[in-house]
């Protein structure tokens, strides 16, 4: 029995071999670039900033388009910005705590450490704006609607951060995009034994990951095993670039108000909800917190858009804003793209 499920063992690592050898895609990953012996920086900040940087430029340019000025616009980017800090911290927390690594209030506050969700960063992004949104006096869905093209363009540039230092790395597969670690260290995982890295997750899961196979185990049972693991940042990056095509094409005749918002978070959330699936991740009722915030913005996106098809309107010219009046306080970081 013991010399059978040998072989098999055998037979079935010589499978993964040659799918690797033919189906698959994979690069050294980079944790820091490095400055010196004293000073790095990680790829995943860099693109964090950079893409934030790069869809505020957009926001203001959009919301000049329609006529709302740039003080204001630029409030809304310095408070989207703090929204995103404590948002995308926040639900990341309430999403894993518990787990290893995110035990005690201590844990809660070691940002440094990683661990972030981007979803939570998007609403927390517009909580915080939603003031002053209502203090400048331009209605919600036109505000947001300036968001549409520049958000979904700051992800994009974003993951490629994520994919320079391995992040996301979802389960085991051998399909035709399955990531192959050729080596580094892997986002989240010790990979201090050569060639090797492992990472504990929610459930009792431990991945492990090498430049020949990807396993991922609960407990000491075998639950899946590949050629690599599902790159989901990637999927997210190759998705959301197609929904920037889509949003600026839109963007080239005039829509209802809403409209280009009510897409970038159909479109975006739903993809979250199929790449979620991808991944190790704790659940309640067998769906992530991201899931559950995804299909409720769904719902109530898909929602008024069925109401404006029932409802059209002839013409809907946007609500013009007051240039002349006073304009509440910029924030005072001369973010004017």
């Amino acid at each position: 029995m013991g010399s059978a499920l040998a072989r098999a063992s055998q037979y079935s690592y010589a499978v993964i071999a040659v799918l690797a050898a033919v189906a698959a895609i994979g690069w050294k990953v980079l944790d820091r670039f490095h400055f010196g012996s004293h000073f790095a920086i990680s790829p995943h900040g860099v693109g964090i900033a950079i893409g934030y940087l790069a869809g505020a430029a957009v926001l203001i340019s959009e919301a000049r388009r329609r006529g709302i000025p740039e003080e204001r616009s630029s409030s809304w980017v310095f408070w989207a910005l703090v929204g995103a800090m404590v948002g995308a911290r926040l639900f990341y927390v309430l999403g894993h705590y518990g787990e290893p690594g995110l035990n005690t209030i201590g844990d809660v506050f070691a940002v440094w450490r990683g661990g972030i969700s981007l979803v939570g960063g998007i609403f927390g992004s517009l909580i915080f704006t939603y003031p002053s949104i209502r203090r400048s006096g331009v209605p919600w869905l036109q505000a947001v609607d300036t968001a549409a093209i520049g958000l979904p363009l700051g992800i994009v540039i974003g993951r490629v951060g994520d994919l320079i230092i391995g992040d996301h790395l979802g389960k085991p597969t051998s399909w035709a995009l399955a990531f192959v670690y050729h080596g580094g260290n892997l986002s989240g995982y010790d990979c201090a034994v050569g060639g090797v890295c492992r990472i504990t997750l929610s459930a009792n899961h431990v991945q492990v990951v090498t430049t020949h196979f990807a396993d991922l185990y609960q407990g000491a049972v075998l639950k899946a095993q590949g050629i690599g693991v599902h790159q989901t940042a990637l999927y997210d990056f190759f998705s959301t670039m197609v929904l920037v095509a889509l949003l600026v094409w839109m963007s080239r005749r005039p829509r209802r108000t809403g409209v280009l918002w009510l897409t970038f978070t159909t479109w975006y959330a739903s993809g979250r909800i199929i790449t979620d699936f991808l991944r190790i991740d704790k659940t309640w009722f067998s769906l992530t917190g991201s899931q559950w915030a995804s299909i409720a913005v769904v719902v109530v996106s898909l929602s008024t858009l069925l109401w404006f098809a029932l409802h059209p309107l002839p013409s809907e010219p946007q609500t013009p804003v007051d240039a002349t009046a006073t304009p509440e306080p910029s924030s005072g970081l001369g973010m004017s793209g």
